[in-house]
């Protein structure tokens, strides 16, 4: 029988996916060009439905013993899989190389004598180590890994508290409450591609991606705050300056490292496991630790300049493919039914992504084009389901 991850495990693993350097300059985005008091609301609702959505899409994986990108075939054929597989597959490798780009620069600016390069090189080394390794192996030392990065940033954030805050000018173009929504969803959202490749081998379904969906979910509020807190104590976008400001040397450089390699390390993994679903000889451990090393040369040539709008591209493809997802396994029940469901699927995913282009667009927005795009996609799915099935039963 194969051996399971139990709860504390899976726990561990989403709270220390949240723990990295991109939620909290997600949070000092959102702090630099909003006033302290709005950001609340649209804050916590939006990390509240980006964990719903978290927890339903892992549920499926958990339910049928499938990677992320494999669960996808059944709704949208075995093309539409590795189609999602493929762009999954590049997403990650981008995102590997923001997150690494982002700690890197951090630990520049600590003043640690090493270059910004051989930063990136290092980063990537330790995530391909810890990927090949495997994650059953090294269960034990993640748990002591999160308990030392948990105690290091409630210090980071008593800090940050004692530092007060500073009149910064108000911004030009302050964000509004569905920008604000956006920013807090849109991390959540980047990790629906993936949160299955680690519930398929869960022991208790339901009750193991709800602690993987919630631990993630709150672990990333926390990272947000940090980052508003970093915001409104006038360091700009600093964050190396806030860690010194709130006296943590060698702690702050530990608190960048391990978060940095925690988060790149399930982005390496599943980049490994997309991989394996477009070509099923790949072998994903390998994959990963290729991965890790095309990041470091992604990192060092600068792609970190566009980080907001790279989440936004994230959301707008895989935002619609997991409302399509949903609908077919919860509400339509048709997955594996044959090739017309998947092909109009595919179309109601298009339309989820064409809506989501367009509003983005757009000012003032209501609801956001986000949860527009899941709407749109969701409702087509689920008519032309019905439709479907009104019919009789042919070759389809």
């Amino acid at each position: 029988m194969e051996k399971r991850t139990n709860l504390l495990t899976n726990g561990v693993i989403w709270f220390g996916v949240a723990i990295s350097v991109s939620e909290i300059e997600a949070g000092i985005e959102i702090g630099a060009a909003s006033s302290y008091d709005s950001v609340w609301l649209p804050l916590i609702l939006g990390h509240i439905l980006g964990g719903i959505l978290l927890f339903f899409v892992g549920l499926i994986g958990a339910r049928v013993r499938l990677n992320a990108m494999e669960t996808t075939a059944s709704v949208y054929g075995s093309y539409g899989s590795k189609f999602f597989a493929s762009l999954n597959l590049f997403q990650l490798i981008a995102w590997i190389a923001v997150l690494n780009a982002q700690g890197a620069s951090v630990l520049a600016g600590l003043n640690l004598p090493i270059s910004f390069p051989l930063t990136c090189v290092i980063l990537a080394v330790l995530i391909a180590i810890w990927v090949f390794v495997g994650l059953r192996r090294f269960a034990k030392v993640t748990t002591v890994v999160m308990a030392v990065l948990t105690v290091l940033l409630i210090v980071l954030t008593a800090k940050l508290f004692s530092v007060g805050t500073s009149s910064a000018p108000a911004a030009e173009h302050a964000l509004s409450f569905w920008n604000i929504f956006e920013i807090s969803m849109a991390l959540p959202l980047s990790w629906l591609p993936v949160i299955s490749d680690y519930t398929k081998d869960v022991e208790k379904p339901t009750r193991a991606t709800a602690v993987s969906a919630i631990a993630y979910s709150v672990a990333s509020f926390w990272m947000y705050f940090i980052g508003l807190q970093i915001a409104a104590a006038g360091v700009g976008n600093d964050i190396a300056r806030a860690i010194l400001l709130a006296g943590l040397g060698i702690p702050g450089i530990i608190i960048v490292v391990l978060s940095t390699v925690t988060t790149n390390f399930l982005a390496a993994n599943s980049a490994g496991e997309s991989a394996k679903a477009i070509v099923h000889k790949l072998n994903p451990k390998i994959t990963g630790v290729v991965v890790s090393g095309i990041s470091a040369v992604l990192a060092i040539s600068g792609i970190m300049d566009h980080y907001i709008g790279f989440l936004y591209l994230i959301a707008s493809v895989f935002a619609p493919m997991a409302a399509v997802l949903l609908v077919s396994f919860f509400l339509a029940k048709n997955h594996q039914v044959g090739h017309k469901y998947w092909i109009l699927n595919l179309f109601a995913w298009l339309v989820g992504f064409a809506v989501y282009q367009v509003t983005s667009h757009l000012d003032s927005v209501i609801l956001g084009p986000t949860l527009l795009s899941i709407l749109a996609s969701a409702l087509i799915s689920y008519l032309f389901s019905k439709a479907l099935t009104l019919k009789p039963k042919g070759n389809s």
